[in-house]
């Protein structure tokens, strides 16, 4: 049984990562068969996580990329989002190795691991509520499966407030702010803007911003030990 509260679809058993073709959200169903048609070459299907079975930080995004992850199947790989983030999880030392944007590049993290909310790619990266609560089974599950688990890394309020959901806990207690810390219970999330280009290119988030939340957790980790 598991000693997390959480508000997800009652007939999809928690699991740490869904099934290559799972049929569980219709309009996802058909927008991944949609772009295997379009983009033969592509992973076009489920985008599994990627990193540290031991992580003690896992870093929960919003969803696949269409020109991102959608195509190279390991989450944050092959667009602009993911450069800021592998860049910054270097820094951090949370990983070995350079990233190249694809995922073959030898690429291994340390003490982390990077998942999303919604894990295949939705049309216009808008995923409908019900299509977030359908797929928190599956963050539930990936959580549930990291036993040294202490920190998160909430990459934008859609992914703040399903991680807050799965633990049964009020948004209107733990609001949405960039640097924004909360105790839930055994892990400490921390949020920040989404890394993503509009982000980025608006100012809304910078490089200094980033890693100012990247040190928050670091030190909060070393603290904890």
């Amino acid at each position: 049984m598991s000693r997390r509260s959480a508000s997800i679809a009652p007939d999809i058993p928690p699991a740490p990562e869904p099934p290559a073709d799972c049929p569980h959200c219709p309009r996802l169903v058909a927008f991944r068969q949609d772009n295997q048609a379009k983009f033969p070459d592509g992973h076009n299907g489920p985008v599994v996580s990627f990193g540290d079975d031991g992580a003690r930080l896992l870093i929960v995004g919003l969803a696949p990329g269409l020109q991102g992850a959608n195509k190279t199947a390991r989450p944050f790989t092959g667009d602009y989002a993911g450069d800021l983030l592998y860049a910054t999880i270097e820094k951090f030392g949370f990983s070995e190795g350079t990233y190249q944007a694809r995922p073959d590049d030898g690429l291994k993290l340390r003490g982390a691991m990077i998942s999303n909310a919604v894990r295949c790619v939705p049309p216009q990266n808008k995923p409908t509520p019900a299509e977030i609560n359908t797929c928190r089974a599956f963050l539930r599950g990936r959580i549930d499966a990291l036993p040294s688990l202490t920190h998160m890394l909430a990459l934008g309020r859609i992914a703040h407030e399903s991680v807050l959901r799965m633990y049964g806990r009020k948004l209107k207690d733990h609001p949405f702010a960039h640097g924004a810390r909360h105790e839930l219970g055994g892990v400490t999330l921390f949020d920040s803007y989404h890394c993503s280009r509009y982000n980025t290119n608006t100012g809304r988030l910078t490089t200094e911003m980033f890693e100012a939340v990247f040190a928050q957790i670091t030190d909060d980790m070393n603290a904890s030990r």
